[in-house]
């Protein structure tokens, strides 16, 4: 599918790094120009000059989208260089352990305003620019931890993307009728600079053995779903997440499913 995005401007926060910086690529590859927002300025310019080096536009909001002063802030500074608005794409979060026992407030509260407030704030800093045009894209890096499965430790990033997917649902019925589609993509395990940080090599390799397609994702397999429902193609498609992860959350046991594999020489 050949999607063109020319002459629309995309926000991407969280976009210095891991899957916002492939959903900026992918989509000023695509023709649009491109907000690469981010709290690091030199994660965020290397994203601005690689997309520029590749014939793309671009330009860097150095933003925490934790604080709504932040959004409200790259929003108008977006609209002061392009003048429009049509694509937003609240990516950035955060993702502290902590047990449900010993979780502190200040970080339940940081992680609600970083993964989920920050969706309101943007959705409700753009609106007026959407209005304007006739309509545009809301589109959500929801999870499958907390939507779909559950992880030890993360109970305050399941409750932040959990409440990401209710609002996605709400949001898409309240501003169906002004064509604005609000939907969300649910990644599974994406090789990231993070990921690469909580596992070596040996348990990245047996992390894959148990997804059936038998590898980890990447940024780019979560850019292009977001791409497609950013396209003219997906107008038809709101208050929907669309879960891509390999197939991960597809077995009841996973060693079960590799003793399957295993047996049939699919190992």
């Amino acid at each position: 599918m050949n999607v063109d995005l020319r002459n629309r401007v995309a926000i991407v926060t969280g976009a210095g790094q891991g899957i916002g910086e492939g959903i900026a690529k992918v989509f000023a590859q695509s023709g649009a120009k491109v907000v690469v927002a981010t709290r690091s300025a030199d994660n965020g310019q290397q994203t601005v000059d690689d997309i520029c080096s590749a014939g793309g536009e671009a330009m860097l909001v150095q933003c925490d989208v934790g604080r709504r002063t932040e959004i409200d802030r790259m929003v108008a500074e977006t609209a002061e260089r392009w003048g429009r608005i049509d694509i937003a794409i609240h990516n950035a979060a955060i993702f502290p352990i902590h047990s449900v026992a010993e979780m502190p407030d200040e970080v339940l509260d940081q992680t609600l305003a970083v993964n989920m407030k920050a969706g309101f704030w943007l959705t409700q800093a753009v609106l007026p620019f959407f209005r304007a045009q006739g309509g545009g894209r809301l589109i959500f890096t929801s999870s499958v931890t907390g939507p779909t499965v559950a992880m030890p430790g993360t109970s305050n990033y399941a409750a932040s993307k959990g409440g990401m997917n209710a609002f996605i649902r709400t949001a898409a019925l309240e501003l169906a009728r002004e064509n604005i589609t609000v939907n969300g993509v649910e990644p599974g395990y994406i090789m990231t600079q993070a990921m690469g940080l909580l596992a070596d090599e040996e348990e990245l390799k047996e992390m894959a053995s148990m997804i059936p397609i038998g590898k980890i994702g990447i940024p780019e397999d979560i850019a292009y779903t977001m791409l497609f429902l950013a396209s003219d193609q997906a107008s038809y498609i709101t208050g929907q997440t669309i879960i891509v992860d390999g197939g991960s959350t597809l077995p009841e046991s996973p060693v079960v499913l590799r003793a399957f594999y295993e047996e049939h020489g699919q190992g």
